[in-house]
């Protein structure tokens, strides 16, 4: 493949990560194995809803709970299903090995990135964070690479370094809950080397978007494709306040997601598909079900969104 073309291509991610970056959920059945034909249809749904951008094996698709033969089905599902009506970026990480071995399988499946997890090692160090993704993006040169970025402590010149040394690192999930330092992070790392994306969703994206993001992840998405939309329609335009009038709407849905260190993340946006009847509530450990008592608030607010 020729410079030029593999240029090209990277231009092309760059563009699909300043976007809504959807994370799928990943439906169960009554048995506890993963329901393939649900997953389907709730990823057409987004497909129609005018959603580009599909994670899967994302933290709101459970990753850390799915095998390594679940993840590799999600992702050809995925593949499958967008049939290129959208870019694709596969979750992976793990140790080395394991996230080479899944960045391949998606090469092969038809992905156009991947999105490497935050490593959950104890001891991790500055140097050896640039050594674990520098060796996934050296295994896939022709796939984009989005790091996950959820440590505070990491400096914006070592994602330079990283950047410096794999061209094919088009982006960064920046997910730290601090706007100030993620202003000053990616400004220290290359404001315009690398694509912003605002990876605590819809709540933090108006202050992400102020300091140089230009996409947002979203579980919320699943349950309301048109009010992702409407919010990247208004950064996109620069209209805060319209964007914060969306960000009203679904401040309720977020702060119940995000409480006791964000217990229910993925409880809450299972519980509010279940109530439209578009999948089944199971989750699986060590997250849990919405207890029956809130349960009703989720449906209320979701029957009360545009699709």
């Amino acid at each position: 493949m020729s410079e030029q073309r593999v240029s090209m291509e990277f231009e092309t991610m760059r563009a699909a990560l300043a976007d809504v970056v959807a994370i799928p959920v990943t439906p169960f059945a009554e048995d506890g194995s993963v329901d393939t034909a649900a997953h389907r249809a709730l990823l057409r749904r987004l497909l129609d809803g005018g959603v580009r951008t599909l994670t899967p094996n994302g933290n709101t698709g459970e990753f850390y709970a799915l095998t390594p033969e679940e993840r590799r089905s999600l992702t050809e599902a995925t593949v499958e299903e967008a049939a290129g009506r959208a870019a694709i970026l596969v979750g992976v990480g793990h140790d080395v090995p394991t996230a080479v071995e899944a960045a391949r399988h998606a090469r092969a499946a038809g992905a156009h990135m991947v999105m490497v997890h935050q490593p959950v090692h104890p001891y991790v160090s500055e140097s050896g964070w640039v050594d674990y993704h520098r060796a996934i993006a050296e295994a896939v040169p022709e796939l984009g690479v989005v790091p996950y970025l959820r440590n505070p402590l990491l400096s914006g010149a070592r994602l330079a370094e990283l950047g410096a040394a794999c061209p094919n690192v088009v982006g960064v999930k920046y997910a730290v809950p601090d706007a100030a330092r993620f202003a000053g992070f990616a400004r220290d790392a290359g404001l315009d080397r690398f694509v912003w994306v605002a990876g605590l969703a819809e709540p933090y994206a108006p202050a992400y978007f102020a300091g140089g993001a230009t996409g947002f992840t979203s579980g919320l998405v699943n349950v309301s494709p048109a009010l992702s939309l409407e919010m990247l329609d208004a950064l996109r335009a620069g209209d805060y306040p319209t964007a914060m009038k969306v960000w009203e709407r679904i401040r309720r849905f977020e702060e119940l997601r995000a409480a006791n260190a964000s217990a229910d993340n993925v409880t809450v946006v299972k519980e509010a598909l279940a109530s439209l009847g578009l999948c089944r509530r199971d989750i699986r450990p060590p997250s849990r079900e919405l207890p029956e008592a809130e349960r009703a608030e989720v449906a209320a607010i979701a029957a009360g969104w545009p699709v």
